[in-house]
């Protein structure tokens, strides 16, 4: 044997004769390597172990560098007899996949022209789930969140949420109609909430389905971050109340990336979930493509290795072995904390769906697919042999199914309509109506008591813990900022610091994540101090605001946009009393969280009616740092806003707060910031939820000019979506030649180079501060006030992105295309910026001149 240290066992390389064998379990941390030419082979090894103990169970736990959990796992599985059944489990597995597959045929022979992506093959699914859900439910689980592709969800929803089966049937009706807003998806992506009684141990418990897209794994860290807010809100931290289940097809698990950032955010501190139990429906083969191509690693759960998450492989074929591994799956969970895989080697006995032919491409494959023998076939005929069931039983138990699918399907012919609403997984109690319409159509004001401020301030310019040394740069910062609230003004740290305190004494937990958001990648926020002298000393000034108040969560985290982004939008899923932002280290690195904002941010609501007040954080400015650290790309988000550029609305009383909730989302660049405070503040006191995205400054965080006085941000104040100019040019409106609308920083170059020309009286400029919805009103009045003015818009980004295109149809709208609107900035480039500063100072120097060229269109048509 291998020596041992300290009583430590140490891995040892073996070769075991046959007469050795039962040494095996004498030495149970060990791992053996057969060796010579009297030895058994490893091969034969694992054979016998496997006849001995666990029949079709494979393990990968040696990765674990964990003697207790290695020791804890040999003892589930090398322990005898543990894999004994009792026969009313054994009944009650049979009558579940007797379900999971009548289910199936039962669609089959319904709608055999239909796509359902049925979980023929994998029919053990829907025990497995179940024994997993008990399990936990046993020892104390009251809500389980699950995430899962499209293969087998009308299954899960019916025989594992419970979700009516007329609802699900009349789906497949062509002509039905949906009754609740927004545009729907296939019935294979939608969402459920149900709450109920667990049957095998008669505790109440919630299960909620996320909806997602057909993009494979995109909803992995949305299940995560909504189970780590339901986790928080119930002060679950330990996660042995919720608890989340992400099922898996090989294909995308082993080549999807977001599987690994998702894994990689199972241990960090303000993003674990106490342990996920991963189930991947092994179908040995992706649409087409098989093993061979579709992955490097011998297994598809070898990316699960590197969190040290045990690994169990087990043939779906053998439903006793799968529900023991479920259970010791669900035990792994509640002991440790930690991930777990369970990985079912099954097949997929039609092809991607039941339209497609998978003999074209799997020739051989199939033929042995189409001699399987079913899994319910063969553990029937296994029970009645041994005496478990009857033939007699065991037809009455899918006669009783079938009965129970033919009644379902005659009443589902009474459903002409259906409630979107039905399918919600994210369900907000009192927060709606209860028609789920917003219990009013008005925002009040945004501003907050001066006395507030001024003690926000001075928190924030304070060190709350004794004897907390900070570093001497940091005390100047602090120093300039009680400065600044003594003079009662602020900059764009102190503004957002306030809108986050505010919220806090108002019972509105704020959480801030990203890449350096407790320093703020410009090191201008610096939410949370360093002691210099004592390692891992934090001190976090905005949760010493109050005695009672609600917490802030700040925290750095992985180098993830696509994980990360996910997560924090799963988090704002779960309440509508929370303020979630997520800011990217550089506006232009959300592009490899794409799919999030496509998929989920921007169309969430229009398909599955699942409001979402997330804020992105998107840091944007032109300032020669190259094309990578420049744009935001504010015109893909322009572009897929969902109001009309050729619809002139109708103004109400109500119109702001109207077109708000009309709209997918809303996209602001503040040039203040008291107006960046405000639609912080706002985004809380609006009366119902939409995704906010922010372009957030740069140079502007330091700017001498870009700061506001407490006269913006004190009670009765509000956000303005559009500054109107108000120096001398407002002041005799007929005399202005020129109205430059403006976003952004742009607007502070402009400014200073009308100083700069003497033509304040001759050049007005109007700031957007709120993009998308367009401010059709505001902007109304603007142009009546300069009715015979020029109109420009100038934008510092180039002219195939930024604003341009959004804003010139709209602006033709308001003035019904009887005035033009022309473009100043930069000419159009395949990059998003320049990263050379002469370059970008040339090109900034000739737009300012054209801008304030009061010839420069003269004679032009549009």
């Amino acid at each position: 044997p291998a020596s041992q240290t300290d009583n430590v066992p140490v891995v040892g390389f073996y070769g075991l004769h046959e007469s050795d064998l039962d040494k095996v379990f004498q030495l149970p941390t060990t791992t053996f390597i057969g060796g010579n030419e009297n030895s058994l082979s490893l091969r034969e090894i694992i054979k016998r172990l496997e006849n001995t103990y666990c029949q079709h169970i494979g393990l990968e736990f040696m990765f674990i560098n964990d003697v207790e959990q290695c020791q804890w796992i040999r003892q589930k599985f090398e322990t005898p007899g543990v894999m004994k059944f009792t026969n009313e489990e054994k009944r009650t597995l049979l009558a579940r996949l007797v379900r999971s597959m009548r289910f199936e045929d039962f669609l089959a022979r319904k709608w055999s022209s239909e796509k359902r992506f049925g979980l023929e093959g994998c029919e053990v699914m829907i025990p497995a789930l179940k024994t997993i859900i008990d399990k936990s439910s046993e020892m104390g689980i009251e809500y389980v969140i699950m995430g899962m592709p499209h293969r087998g969800r009308l299954n899960v929803l019916a025989n594992v949420i419970r979700k009516e089966l007329e609802q699900i049937f009349c789906q497949f009706d062509p002509k039905l109609e949906a009754a609740d807003e927004g545009s729907g998806d296939v019935k294979y992506h939608l969402g459920m909430y149900h709450e109920r009684i667990n049957r095998a141990t008669n505790k109440k418990i919630t299960l909620s389905l996320m909806a997602n897209p057909s993009h494979l794994e995109a909803v992995d860290p949305v299940v995560q971050g909504k189970t780590k807010a339901e986790q928080f809100y119930r002060g679950d931290t330990a996660g042995k109340k919720v608890m989340s289940i992400l099922l898996h097809g090989d294909a995308a698990f082993a080549g999807q990336g977001v599987v690994y950032e998702t894994f990689h955010l199972s241990d960090l501190p303000s993003y674990t979930t106490n342990g996920t139990i991963h189930v991947v429906v092994n179908n040995q083969i992706g649409f087409t493509t098989d093993p061979r191509m579709a992955r490097s690693s011998p297994y598809p759960t070898d990316v699960a290795r590197v969190v040290n998450a045990p690994i169990f492989h087990v043939n779906a074929d053998d439903p006793e072995a799968v529900m023991y591994v479920c259970s010791v799956a669900a035990e792994w969970r509640n002991t440790f904390n930690k991930d777990v895989v369970v990985d079912l080697v099954c097949y997929r006995r039609r092809g991607h769906n039941e339209m497609d032919e998978p003999m074209f491409t799997q020739p051989l494959m199939y033929k042995q697919i189409h001699k399987q023998v079913p899994v319910l076939k063969k553990y029937a005929d296994k029970l009645i042999a041994d005496g478990t069931v009857t033939l007699q039983e065991f037809e009455e138990e899918i006669a009783k199914y079938d009965r129970i699918c033919e009644e379902a399907y005659t009443r589902s012919k009474d459903n002409k309509i259906l409630h979107i609403k039905h399918w919600l997984d994210s369900p907000w109690p009192g927060f709606f109506n209860v028609d789920g319409e917003p219990k009013s159509m008005s925002c009040p004001p945004t501003g907050i008591s001066e006395d507030l401020l001024t003690h926000i301030g001075n928190v924030a310019s304070s060190v709350p813990v004794k004897d907390f040394k900070i570093h001497a740069g940091l005390s100047r910062i602090l120093r300039a900022r009680l400065e600044m609230t003594k003079n009662r003004v602020v900059d764009w740290a102190l503004a957002e610091y306030m809108a986050f305190g505010s919220f806090l004494k108002e019972g509105i937990h704020v959480r801030l994540s990203g890449q350096d958001v407790e320093r703020g990648t410009f090191s201008h926020r610096h939410h949370v101090l360093h002691d210099q002298e004592v390692d891992k000393r934090t001190c976090v000034p905005m949760n010493h605001l109050w005695e009672q108040q609600a917490p802030y969560t700040v925290c750095n985290s992985s180098l993830s946009e696509y994980g990360v982004l996910g997560f924090e939008l799963g988090f704002a899923m779960a309440s509508p009393n929370a303020l979630v932002c997520w800011e990217a280290q550089f506006g232009d690195f959300h592009n490899t969280a794409q799919c999030i904002i496509d998929q989920f941010i921007s169309s969430g609501q229009a398909k599955w009616v699942r409001h979402n007040g997330i804020v992105l954080l998107l840091p944007h400015g032109m300032e020669g740092m190259g094309p990578e650290h420049s744009s935001a790309r504010p015109e893909r988000f322009l572009q897929m806003s969902n109001d009309d550029s050729d619809a002139y609305p109708e103004f109400s009383e109500q119109f702001e707060v109207s077109q708000l909730y009309e709209c997918n989302w809303i996209v602001v660049n503040c040039s203040t910031p008291a107006n960046y405070f405000h639609v912080l503040r706002r985004q809380i006191l609006l009366p119902f939820r939409k995704p906010l995205i922010i372009l957030t400054p740069k140079s502007l965080l330091r700017h001498p000019e870009a700061k506001s006085s407490f006269d913006e941000m004190v009670s009765g104040t509000t956000f303005q979506r559009v500054i109107p100019e108000n120096g001398l040019a407002a002041h005799a409106p007929h005399e202005v030649k020129r109205v430059i609308f403006c976003t952004g920083k742009v607007y502070y170059d402009l400014v200073k180079e009308r100083k700069n020309q003497d033509l304040e009286k001759q050049v007005a400029i109007t700031r957007l501060e709120q993009i998308s919805p367009f401010p059709f009103d505001l902007l109304k009045e603007e142009l009546e006030k300069y009715p015979s003015a020029d109109l420009v818009w100038c934008q510092e980004e180039h002219k195939n992105s930024g604003y341009y295109d959004y804003v010139k149809p709209r602006f033709r709208t308001i003035v019904n295309h009887t005035r033009p609107i022309w473009y100043v900035g930069r000419e159009p480039a395949a990059a998003a910026a320049t990263g050379n500063k002469n370059t970008h100072l040339v090109s900034l120097r000739r737009f300012l001149d054209t801008a304030f060229n009061l010839e420069a269109f003269e004679g032009k048509t549009f």
